[in-house]
């Protein structure tokens, strides 16, 4: 699909300049489409994942499978989103080393081994899957886009590990996720 930048006008949260293909440790949250819970149930503080949630599972530990510079760190499945840390380490020899030139993302244009190639790929074989079990391609899982943030320090990268880990436990502490949900369409009615 070419680019038409009357359609494709979304501002991007990402860095202006940054190399999302560097080494280091990345922070991200993908919601599904109207934040519907599609993945599971929280019981008890604990995410209980559904079939749905089992393939977004199943899809996140298959990153690094795709991308071999990809480690996987923290990452929870929550009914209606995704949170997880990704690593880009560095693998190649220091001496066969280069340092290449930034290569911004464009609309059809993916970066090789970057944080927003791999997170389009993974959301890419969420909904192949999904849409197979659900036998439709009319109905969309995801949100556009992710959020996404440079962990720059241990301080924060624990703090986001410990985030992650409670997400669960937090999951009934806000009323107003209810009333958000209830007030938005059901896009993938399942029964399970």
């Amino acid at each position: 699909m070419p680019y038409d930048p009357q359609k494709h006008h979304r501002r991007s949260v990402r860095l202006k300049g940054y190399d999302y293909t560097q080494p280091g440790v990345y922070y991200i949250t993908i919601c599904t489409k109207a934040r519907q819970c599609i993945f599971g149930e929280v019981i008890d503080g604990k995410m209980q994942l559904n079939f749905l949630g089992y393939l977004a599972h199943i899809c996140w530990l298959d990153i690094p499978n795709h991308f071999s510079r990809f480690q996987l760190d923290t990452f929870v499945i929550m009914p209606d989103h995704v949170h997880g840390l990704l690593a880009i380490v560095d693998n190649t020899p220091v001496t066969t080393q280069q340092r290449r030139v930034p290569t911004p993302e464009q609309f059809g244009q993916p970066v090789r081994g970057s944080i927003p190639t791999a997170i389009r790929s993974y959301k890419s074989a969420v909904t192949r899957f999904i849409h197979r079990f659900c036998e439709t391609t009319e109905v969309p899982v995801w949100q556009d886009g992710f959020y996404e943030s440079i962990i720059r320090d241990q301080e924060i990268l624990n703090c986001k590990r410990q985030y992650i880990i409670n997400n669960p436990q937090r999951w009934g502490d806000n009323p107003q996720k209810l009333e958000h949900q209830k007030n938005h369409p059901i896009l993938l009615d399942l029964r399970f």
